[in-house]
């Protein structure tokens, strides 16, 4: 069972896209905290936060794929309605 993704087990949860979407706008959120803390600690981890922001832009843009994918293939997901996946096993 997914604890955190949408899934037959558990409807109400997020599409991975989503997800990442938002993690990122609360890393941004953290990053206009410390962006103007001059100290070597503030600006290192600042600058570990945009590496990870755009590894993030990255994840985003393949798990939008990989859900245009399954979209054009086989229709929208019906999971989270108890249909069966898209694909492997339910």
């Amino acid at each position: 069972m997914t604890k955190f993704l949408i899934s037959d087990a558990n409807p109400e949860g997020e599409r991975l896209e989503d997800m990442f979407v938002a993690i990122r706008r609360d890393m941004i959120i953290r990053c206009a905290k410390i962006a103007d803390d001059p100290r070597a600690e503030a600006r290192h981890v600042l600058d570990n936060n945009v590496k990870i922001m755009n590894l993030l832009t990255e994840a985003i843009a393949l798990a939008e794929d990989s859900t245009r994918t399954l979209d054009k293939s086989f229709g929208p997901s019906v999971t989270a309605d108890g249909g069966e996946p898209r694909i492997g096993v339910a």
